[in-house]
C-alpha cells in the first residue's frame, strides 16, 4: 500500500472508537469459583461414600438358615456361665429390633446402626426378631433374614455371644444378642469402684 493509501485509510478510520473489552479477571474468577464448587462437591461425596462404607457387613455368600434352626454364638473369654444366662432369656431384653417385612439390604443397614447405637448407649442385652414365616413368601424371606442376621452379628466385634430365643420372647424367629460393655460403662463401673473402696489407713 502506498503512503498515499496509508493516508487516504487513516482518514476514514479517524472516528473510529475502538470496541472495550470486558475485564478477563471476572472471567478467571467465576472459572475458580467454579471449580471450588466442583471440588467442593467431590469432598463431600467422598464423605458420604465413606459414612457408607463404615457398615462392613457384606450381603454375599451368604446361605439362607431354617427357621428352626438355633442361632447359637460365643466368642472366646465370654464365660459360659453367662452364656447360659443368656440362652435362657435371664438378661432383659433392654431394646429390640423388628425385621419384619424388610429386604435383606434394608437389615444390614438397620441392624448395623442398632448394634452400634445400643452400644454407645451402654445397653449390653438387645433382642433382634427375624422371624419364622407363616406363608411360603415369608418363609423364604425369614430364612434369607436368619442367614444374615448369624452371618452380621459374627462379624460384628462389639456383639459378644448370642443365640435364638426362648419361645416366650419369639422362639427361633429372634435372637438374644449380648454386647461388649462400653467404655463409658467400664469407666462408671471404676468410678463406682473407686469411691467404694475404703483405705486401709482411714481409722
Amino acid at each position: 500500500m502506498s503512503s498515499d493509501g496509508d493516508k487516504v485509510f487513516s482518514e476514514e478510520m479517524s472516528d473510529v472508537v475502538p470496541l472495550k473489552s470486558e475485564p478477563r479477571v471476572d472471567i478467571v474468577r467465576n472459572r475458580h469459583a467454579e471449580k471450588d464448587s466442583s471440588v467442593e462437591h467431590r469432598r463431600r461425596a467422598a464423605a458420604q461414600a465413606l459414612e457408607r462404607d463404615r457398615n462392613p457387613l457384606t450381603q454375599t455368600d451368604i446361605a439362607p438358615l431354617d427357621p428352626w434352626y438355633v442361632l447359637a454364638f460365643q466368642r472366646p473369654g465370654v464365660q459360659n456361665g453367662v452364656f447360659r444366662k443368656l440362652k435362657q432369656g435371664r438378661y432383659e431384653a433392654q431394646s429390640r429390633l423388628d425385621l419384619h417385612r424388610m429386604t435383606a439390604e434394608v437389615a444390614r443397614s438397620e441392624i448395623f446402626e442398632f448394634i452400634e447405637e445400643s452400644y454407645r448407649y451402654g445397653l449390653r442385652s438387645v433382642l433382634i426378631i427375624h422371624g419364622k414365616g407363616e406363608s411360603k413368601a415369608q418363609h423364604e424371606r425369614s430364612s434369607i433374614l436368619k442367614g444374615c442376621v448369624d452371618r452380621w452379628l459374627r462379624d460384628l466385634q462389639i456383639v459378644q455371644a448370642f443365640h435364638s430365643a426362648q419361645p416366650r420372647d419369639g422362639g427361633t424367629g429372634a435372637v438374644y444378642v449380648l454386647l461388649r460393655k462400653s467404655e463409658e460403662k467400664k469407666r462408671e463401673n471404676r468410678e463406682r469402684f473407686s469411691k467404694g473402696r475404703v483405705p486401709y489407713d482411714s481409722e
